[in-house]
């Protein structure tokens, strides 16, 4: 997901697909130890999506507080 994306969602729809995305990666996470998979940077790639979801959030509660 590219930040211009992530940009255009609501604060709403930022938070719940943080979760959503979460869950994926627990899933992913499990899946690799249980069976190596084909493409490992799969999880990095959606831990770093997490992580600009995150920022975006935080981002938008601090300027809401000024």
């Amino acid at each position: 997901m590219k930040n211009s994306e992530i940009i255009e969602m609501t604060t709403a729809e930022l938070i719940e697909r943080v979760a959503t995305e979460k869950s994926a990666l627990n899933k992913l996470t499990m899946n690799h130890t249980v069976t190596p998979m084909e493409n490992p940077m799969l999880i990095s790639a959606a831990r770093k999506t997490i992580a600009r979801m995150m920022t975006e959030v935080r981002k938008r509660e601090l300027t809401e507080k000024k």
